[in-house]
């Protein structure tokens, strides 16, 4: 059994080369649909986002504006574009830097979405215009719903949570039984589902991943600089935090899949390091006794997997070896890790389960012609609505 200060790490003596990589299918490596449910979904396939309207992302933010300070936030919906360009142009309107434009978090593309940006403006100097771009395409939309003045910047991570509005079309029930079928809603509803990274984090197929394999076949430049007082500091180190992240999320995505399939992903290891329910806060233990378990069964506290990186020592026993076997098992999962501890990238912990809030739904009209299936429910920021989807259809599309 490992220590409790034994930090888990590769040994891998092998290197993913340049030839390898070529070789290597990105895009099965990170399917998210052949990930494993622990109960099959009752419906065999749908379509979703067919329409912009299907696919509705409402940011949930709890903050009491000051209605003061040099901060003008606006409450924008949009489709058809994405946050980062939207702080750009919203940059360009106000004559900014793009680093004083703050948002929360990044909403979808292909939906229709709202959130909060914040622009900082110094004496409160509004643009002499309207926000109204001319270089947006025609299946582009911005509309600014609201607006208010606060003292902060807007930063990453502040929104609590996202609402969610999906419509799922040209569905193919696996079973006749609307009840078998509500039953399913019901139970997920009530136990959460499998927290999987979406398709999105890896890119188009799987680039992000190919790309992070060789971001680690480069070398490490860290050279030290000497400051005025003669103390020295190291250069930071390459950032590629999409690289990073989408490493990790395969790695932490392998191992959840490997706990559902031994049916211990909402139910805890010995060596366990759990998670408290709607915060951040994480805690050990080495045993699994009758009090942990009930508090499981409730939803206050979820089973964690690791976002690989150096320091990972919290996990222990059981819950570490299951980790450490499943990247060891598997050259690609290896190499990322090594990477990773090599460009000492600080461990983190993920919540196994995904709890879901207010799950409601519209629809299961079984003998329609052209069934649709309407769902609305809440997710904790960083989670994904797809994590959802793929625990009701087999085959999203």
């Amino acid at each position: 059994m490992m220590s409790n200060t034994q930090s888990p790490r590769t040994n891998a003596s092998f290197d993913i080369n340049a030839r390898d990589i070529d070789a290597i299918d990105f895009a099965h490596a990170v399917d998210t649909t052949k990930l494993p449910q622990p109960i099959m979904p009752p419906i065999k396939q749908a379509t979703y986002k067919a329409k912009t309207e299907d696919f509705i992302v409402n940011e949930l933010l709890d903050i009491d504006f000051t209605d003061e300070g040099e901060h003008l936030w606006l409450h924008i919906q949009k489709s058809g574009i994405n946050t980062a360009y939207l702080a750009k142009l919203l940059s360009e309107w106000a004559d900014i830097p793009l680093r004083d434009v703050g948002y929360s978090g990044l909403k979808d593309r292909q939906a229709l979405t709202s959130q909060w940006f914040s622009l900082r403006l110094p004496k409160k100097q509004l643009p002499s215009t309207d926000f109204e771009p001319t270089d947006i395409q025609e299946h582009e939309t911005i509309e600014i719903l609201a607006q208010r003045w606060h003292n902060k910047k807007l930063n990453r991570g502040t929104h609590r949570a996202n609402r969610f509005t999906i419509t799922l079309r040209d569905i193919d029930f696996a079973s006749n039984d609307k009840s078998s079928i509500e039953q399913h809603l019901h139970y997920i509803s009530r136990h959460g589902v499998p927290n999987y990274f979406g398709t999105q984090r890896f890119g188009f197929d799987g680039n992000n991943i190919k790309e992070a394999l060789r971001l680690f076949a480069r070398p490490i430049h860290q050279k030290p600089t000497t400051h005025k007082k003669g103390k020295h500091k190291r250069v930071p180190r390459e950032q590629n935090s999409m690289e990073l992240s989408a490493a990790r999320s395969l790695i932490f995505n392998e191992i959840l899949a490997a706990r559902v399939r031994a049916g211990n992903w909402n139910t805890g290891l010995a060596g366990e390091v759990f998670n408290l329910n709607g915060s951040g806060s994480i805690f050990a233990s080495d045993t699994m006794d009758e009090t942990l378990q009930a508090r499981l069964a409730s939803g206050d506290i979820h089973p964690t997997g690791v976002m690989w990186g150096i320091g990972n020592d919290k996990v222990t026993g059981e819950a570490a070896k299951l980790e450490n076997d499943v990247v060891q098992q598997s050259d690609l999962l290896a190499s990322l890790a090594k990477g990773l501890e090599q460009r000492e990238v600080k461990a983190q912990r993920r919540a196994l389960r995904l709890p879901i809030t207010d799950l409601n739904w519209q629809g299961l009209e079984l003998q329609n012609t052209e069934p649709t299936l309407v769902l609305s429910f809440s997710l904790p920021t960083g989670s994904f609505a797809t994590s959802v989807l793929a625990a009701i259809v087999q085959d999203l599309h």
